[in-house]
């Protein structure tokens, strides 16, 4: 399959949050790298970008549970 980010020559970035959005989960967790297929350079990369959005809100946290 091969990394997403390794295809297109580019590195996650934190003020591209639409991007970020599909590898992080439902409940605001940063989905692992079995499931989103990076490398571990790109998996690290990513995960420093969402911590960098989240401080920025530009992401959220976490999502808010209806119960």
């Amino acid at each position: 399959m091969g990394c997403a980010f390794c295809k297109s020559k580019t590195d996650p970035d934190y003020k591209k949050a639409d991007e970020l959005q599909p590898y992080v989960s439902d409940r605001g967790k940063i989905v692992s790298r079995g499931r989103s297929g990076l490398c571990s350079r790109h998996q690290r990369r990513l995960a420093q970008a969402v911590k960098r959005a989240r401080y920025l809100a530009l992401l959220p946290y976490t999502e808010r549970v209806e119960r």
